[in-house]
Parts: structure tokens; sequence; C-alpha cells
């Protein structure tokens, strides 16, 4: 039996003077009551009411553990209005792993509103495009970008975008223009080590067939930045989400290239431990950034 319950009975029948107000009270049978007393008598061995056919009162013993009950019945309610106004208005610090490009751009922008929202949050965010073990290192989220490969986490998709190939004009005129995937093996390309699949990139052709192409080149970069700047100097051929290159491609540093292949998209995901739970603060920042998304398209052209 519910000890909890037990306890509110007890408690109960002790401040309303008897069984009949007391079940009135907590909106239950007489019945059930006395239950859950006598349960809670046999449970701690000993007698807690006097009974006699006009009234109800505590014992000695009924007294000490009633002034104990109101207290513990006390906290549990204390606990239980915390949650909800946890849920209702976000409280507390949120640690968040983010790849170091789209936290300078659209992740920051996105936090920065979050945290107008809801003035009671803190997050301490760190930037960083190498792998985190989420639990281990102490994140309660992080936001990864294309395929998930750590299938015990949790996952939620906020967004997605589209991958291309760029160089600048410069590199083109001097290497010429890949017109397709075999081309590509003719030229030097800029490599962001922490793809999933390694030294290759995994192309989709017009026919459907994903192609590998291996891509150690001349450079070989954690980061999507500085593999931009590569291309900008000429020095290859880099494939980056859009994301990264947009400014750089409406300023002419660098053109995409092979536009006729199928669109290689990738999501754009909030990963979080494994629970039956999701704690208020995280599951309120999570909806905040699937809404901020929807309405700030980070995927591709448009």
């Amino acid at each position: 039996m519910d000890r909890l319950s037990e306890m509110e009975a007890f408690v109960s029948v002790v401040e309303q003077g008897g069984f009949t107000n007391a079940a009135s009270k907590l909106g239950i049978s007489k019945s059930a009551i006395s239950k859950h007393v006598s349960g809670l008598e046999t449970r701690l061995g000993v007698r807690l009411l006097n009974r006699t056919t006009r009234r109800v009162s505590p014992t000695e013993l009924g007294l000490s553990y009633y002034d104990r009950a109101i207290n513990i019945l006390a906290d549990a309610r204390a606990a239980d209005e915390m949650i909800t106004a946890m849920q209702d208005t976000p409280k507390g610090a949120l640690r968040v792993s983010a790849p170091v490009d789209l936290g300078n751009n659209q992740l920051s922008r996105a936090v920065s509103a979050f945290l107008q929202k809801y003035p009671d949050v803190s997050v301490n965010m760190t930037l960083d495009d190498s792998y985190v073990e989420i639990i281990a290192e102490g994140f309660d989220v992080a936001i990864r970008i294309g395929h998930l490969v750590d299938s015990s986490m949790r996952a939620r998709k906020l967004s997605e975008t589209v991958a291309k190939f760029v160089a600048s004009k410069e590199y083109l005129v001097a290497n010429g223009t890949p017109q397709n995937i075999d081309e590509l093996a003719k030229h030097h390309l800029l490599h962001y080590s922490n793809l999933s699949t390694g030294n290759s990139w995994n192309i989709v052709a017009p026919s459907g067939e994903e192609r590998q192409v291996r891509a150690i080149g001349r450079l070989t970069v954690n980061n999507g930045g500085s593999l931009l700047k590569a291309a900008e100097s000429s020095l290859g051929i880099a494939r980056l989400p859009y994301f990264i290159i947009e400014e750089s491609v409406s300023a002419g540093r660098v053109i995409p290239i092979l536009e006729h292949l199928p669109e290689n998209r990738y999501g754009i995901n909030a990963v979080y431990p494994p629970g039956k739970f999701v704690q208020p603060v995280l599951r309120a920042f999570i909806d905040f950034l699937v809404e901020y998304f929807r309405e700030h398209e980070i995927g591709s052209e448009s």
C-alpha cells in the first residue's frame, strides 16, 4: 500500500476529528480511510488512534507520528508544486554541445531568443566539432548534424540542411570544373575529418545509386569554417552544409558545382540521454528549437 496515502489518511483523521469527515475532505470512502489507517498501524506495529463511539483521537505515539507526517506531506506537496511550476515556467541550467559553425551562426541566435523568453534559465554552450560523450561529459543535450550513430540516445529532429560542392572561381579556371562524380577524383578535395563515413564522400548519382569518392586530398580539417576558408583560397573543392557557405556563395567567393546531382540532405538533431522523463527545462529548450528552426529555415537556398 502507498505509504503517502496511508500517511495522508491518518493526518486527515487527526485534523478532521474522525473518519467520516476525513473521507469527505479527501474525497474517498470512509472504508478506504479506515483501510489506509489500519494498514499504517499494522505496518508500524503500533496503535496510532484511540477510537471510541463518540470520537477519535491520536495516541501519544500517534501525535509524534503526526508531527513528522505533516512535514513529510508538506515536502511532497512542495515537490509536486515545484515540478508543476517548472513545467509552466522552466527554470534551471542546461549544458549544450554543438558544432562550431552551427553554434556561431543560427544556434547562438536561437539560444539568445530562448533565454529572453525564459529568464530563469541559464545555458552553458560548448562549441566543438568533435564527437562528445553526452552523459560522461555532463551534457544535457548535443546538437548533431548528419547520420546518428548512437542508438542508445534519444533524438528529435530540429531541421535539416543540404550539402553542396563548392570551389573558388580561380581554382576552377586553373583546374577545370568537374562535370560528374568520376571527375572529382582528379581534383584536390578538402575533407571534413569528423564525417562518420571516414575518408570517403558518399554521393548519390543521378541514377539514385550511392557512390563513394575517397576524399584524401591536400587538406583535412575538423571544422567546416576552416574548410570554407581553404576553398575560398583556391586550395580545392569542399563539400559543406549550405548554412556555412551561404554568405560566401552570395559574395561570389565560392561557386557551387555539380548542381545536377540529387541533393544530399543532413538532419540536424537534438540528442539527449534516454529515460522515462525529460527534465522540463530540457523539454522546453528542444521544443523552442523545433519552432525556431521551423520559422528560420537554415537548410538550403530559399
